[in-house]
């Protein structure tokens, strides 16, 4: 039997419930995009349990209706601090649109998935109308949605460049990255009597300053000016290098302030605050939440909720640098772990919840398998500003140990009430396969492959691969295809000694910058060699402050300057999409036409069996591979994806505040 609580127990979301507690007064009212639920990997939960603990009063509005007579955001009055604004854990373009920009028809975080509970660009909608309502109260934005969009950003949805979001709405002042450290920072302030104005100087926050108070050189010790936006409409090549520092500066222990001119002001970004401490992660985690949605949502279900109901955290950040994935831009690539004790106190709570029957769906993060790794030399990571701590090459100053994992994994498999715990993350098996100096460390790899296969799969294990191309792998910053090839010979081997009929369901993604139709067409093939009938796929979707969207924006390569060919209409990204699903009969008689017109006879034969004349024959010029024995390669094949599986990627890169269902790892 699970706890019982009371409703005094979730933060107050009506005047009823604040008259429950005594409350004469509210210090703090958030307004969420998202339903309440009371959860360590809801945004404005842990905001708002943050809050709580530092002593004030906060309520919170979820999903407030924004086209009637404004009832939800006059309802509870003005709170004597602030108004804090947290669209959602998820971007609301990806929540409300597909790859190919058609509405979608469900909202995962919304009580039984309906859909039109919340506005295209909540921060903008929720700030005007509060503004209008209440002109004197300071208004915060937060999550991702603003996160993203702190500085210049290409709008893939309205398919041009725009300026800071917060030059589009009237809110003061915009928390960027997980937001604890700075809301408590400013609530102090503003309880302190400095007026909303005056705080400018706090870390990871932006705010908008008078034009002459941009310095007067390019870069310094502590500021850097971009270029403006004015001159990133005109020059493509301008925002291209903008974000190069955007992204350096996010992924930097001493980071510098950037200033960006727009309009008649300037945007100010102040340096990120560093990583959490173990304690003060810990203290995020350990807040008395409910772990429940609200009851007003009693009998209803909230599907992102129950996707991760009885999964745990392990740790913020990622430092893998995906091109596509928004991870680092938003947490950061350092890695704050949480202790043991605060792992394991959670995994108890879980056992004691109703409906626990005593598997763990995951026990992962951002990444499943880069708990507790960091820099081996501290000064090193101080003066780095690489996005990627895998790309080009695994880091020689990364410490890699998988044995801090292994020992959280044994610690809770042998509590009471634990049956099984399951890895729903996405795996890095470059970290697995990476080969160090020290034998130790080679084989504690081994055998975290060993235990994860053998122990912690629930019939199928995700990993992403994204392409078979190298060129386009390198692109996206991950590791050669080669790579998966030696993951899934282990993989079959453990399978095979362990007796076990599990699958290894690998992600890809079409359209990518750099990824070309033949490429595609080449993908189809070699998944084909090895027994994948692909459906954990999608298009690659641009969304602010990514380096392939960057590309795909601006058609450069930040870092080089190179061009780059990127897909860009319907017919071109449907004509790289395609290529998944060549076991389809409709598909078939399309890919064969492409694949004529390309002169590619032998992906021909290699798909469909056809024959084809030598003399037509011509050897793709981007990959190789297509000369050699794919299953030689890669592994016997045994494991198909021939089943639909609740896929934990499509939203990760947009979840705000605490667990990333990032796009993928």
């Amino acid at each position: 039997m699970g706890k019982t609580y009371r409703l005094q127990d979730w933060l107050p979301t009506t005047q009823k419930e604040i008259e429950l507690r005594g409350w004469d007064y509210i210090d703090v009212i958030l307004f969420s995009g998202d339903a309440y639920v009371d959860h360590p990997s809801f945004g404005a939960a842990v905001i708002g349990r943050t809050l709580e603990a530092a002593g004030l009063r906060v309520a919170l509005v979820p999903q407030p209706n924004w086209r009637d007579d404004l009832r939800d955001f006059k309802k509870l009055g003005a709170p004597r601090l602030f108004f804090g604004i947290s669209p959602g854990a998820m971007d609301s373009m990806v929540n409300h649109y597909t790859a190919n920009k058609r509405l979608r028809s469900d909202d995962a975080y919304t009580p039984d998935g309906r859909h039109g509970m919340r506005p295209d660009y909540p921060s903008i909608v929720y700030s005007k109308i509060l503004r209008s309502l209440y002109p004197d109260t300071p208004i915060l934005l937060g999550g991702i949605e603003a996160s993203l969009r702190r500085l210049s950003h290409y709008d893939y949805w309205q398919d041009k460049l725009l300026p800071s979001i917060l030059t589009e709405c009237p809110a003061d002042l915009l928390i960027y990255g997980m937001g604890e450290k700075p809301i408590i920072e400013i609530a102090r302030r503003l309880r302190n009597g400095e007026p909303i104005g005056n705080i400018t100087d706090i870390p990871q926050t932006v705010v908008l300053r008078p034009l002459q108070e941009i310095p007067t050189v390019t870069e310094n010790e502590t500021d850097i000016v971009l270029h403006s936006f004015s001159d990133c409409l005109a020059n493509k090549k301008a925002q291209a290098e903008n974000f190069r520092h955007i992204e350096e500066e996010s992924n930097k222990i001493h980071a510098k302030r950037l200033w960006q001119a727009t309009g008649n002001r300037a945007v100010m970004v102040n340096p990120p605050y560093p990583p959490m401490s173990e304690s003060e992660i810990d203290a995020s985690f350990d807040l008395p939440y409910t772990r429940m949605p609200h009851p007003k949502y009693r009998g209803k279900t909230i599907p992102a909720y129950e996707m991760i109901k009885f999964s745990v955290n392990l740790h913020r950040g990622c430092f893998g640098g995906c091109a596509f994935c928004t991870i680092s831009a938003h947490q950061g690539k350092f890695i704050a772990s949480r202790s043991k004790e605060s792992i394991l106190r959670e995994v108890k709570a879980l056992t004691e919840m109703e409906g626990f029957k005593g598997y763990l769906s995951d026990l992962g993060g951002p990444s499943a398998n880069m708990y507790r790794m960091h820099g081996a030399k501290r000064e090193a990571c101080e003066v780095c500003k690489r996005p990627s701590c895998l790309h080009p090459a695994v880091c020689p100053n990364l410490q890699t140990d998988h044995q801090p994992l292994l020992d959280i994994y044994h610690a809770v498999d042998a509590l009471p009430g634990i049956k099984k715990s399951f890895i729903g993350s996405g795996v890095r098996y470059d970290l697995i396969l990476h080969r160090h100096k020290d034998e130790n460390l080679n084989r504690c790899s081994m055998q975290y492959a060993h235990e994860l296969i053998a122990r912690h799969v629930s019939g199928r294990l995700k990993v992403a691969p994204e392409h078979t191309s190298d060129r386009v792998l390198n692109l996206m910053r991950k590791p050669s295809f080669e790579q998966f090839g030696q993951f899934k010979r282990i993989f079959d081997r453990v399978n095979a000694e362990e007796g076990l009929n599990q699958q290894l369901i690998p992600y890809f993604i079409s359209s990518h910058p750099g990824c070309t139709e033949e490429d595609m067409a080449e993908l189809a093939a070699i998944t084909k060699s090895l027994h994948f009938h692909l459906e954990q796929v999608q298009d690659f979707t641009p969304t602010p402050m990514t380096l392939a969207t960057e590309i795909y924006y601006t058609g450069y390569h930040p870092y080089t300057g190179e061009k780059v060919y990127t897909a860009r209409d319907a017919r071109e990204k449907l004509g790289q999409r395609k290529y998944f699903f060549w076991y389809q009969p409709e598909q078939q008689h399309d890919i064969q036409q492409s694949l004529q017109r390309m002169h590619r006879p032998d992906l021909l034969n290699r798909l469909y069996g056809h024959a084809a004349s030598p003399k037509n024959v011509r050897q793709s010029q981007s990959d190789p591979r297509s000369k050699g024995n794919d299953k030689e390669r890669y592994g016997t094949g045994r494991y198909s994806d021939n089943r639909p599986a609740k896929r934990s990627g499509d939203t990760t890169a947009f979840r705000p505040d605490n667990r990333s269902r990032k796009k993928r790892k």
